[in-house]
């Protein structure tokens, strides 16, 4: 089985817009530490495999193509400045309270990517900046590391406060 690293957008890979929707290559500004990150987890043999709630679509605010145009335009910056980019993208763009099994904290994503590339929950982890991506992580069966400030406690969930430090002890969660 597989083993992989999944990855939320916003906040994680991309500097999040407050209160506002990634919608154009242009509002798209790559982390600097992902690049240091991506190439540690390829380096590791995981899948690098993001999971994204995109309800700008949901909302009229970008169409699927404008989100495939920012995906494409994701994954040449990281080749370019990583020499690697992501196995897979995996996204919901239903609305907040659509119900559906896809959108986090539902699993649905990580479980239809579990299913495609045979991965082992066990040795999978997710990567996020919301408490629905550690809900959606623990729904699945996989660890995760949470960025930013948090008071969430779970067995699974390591929180650290920002991207760097998951650069410095990224090696403590995937050996």
């Amino acid at each position: 089985m597989n083993k992989a690293v999944f990855f939320d957008r916003d906040g994680i890979i991309n500097k999040r817009l407050i209160d506002e929707y990634v919608t154009k290559i242009e509002e798209f500004e790559l982390h600097e530490e992902i690049i240091e990150i991506l190439k540690y987890v390829k380096m590791k043999g995981y899948l690098a495999i993001v999971i994204t709630n995109q309800q700008g679509i949901g909302k009229g605010l970008m169409t699927e193509d404008d989100l495939v145009i920012v995906h494409d335009y994701m994954q040449y910056l990281l080749q370019e400045q990583a020499g690697e980019s992501f196995d897979a993208i995996f996204y919901c763009p239903e609305l907040d309270n659509s119900g559906s099994p896809r959108r986090k904290p539902n699993p649905g994503m990580i479980l239809e990517a579990l299913d495609l590339f045979d991965i082992a929950p066990a040795q999978s982890i997710m990567i996020g900046d919301s408490i629905s991506d550690a809900q959606a992580a623990i729904n699945a069966g996989i660890k995760c590391i949470l960025i930013g400030d948090f008071e969430f406690q779970h067995a699974d969930v390591t929180i650290l406060p920002d991207l760097k430090n998951l650069l410095v002890n990224i090696n403590h969660s995937i050996t």
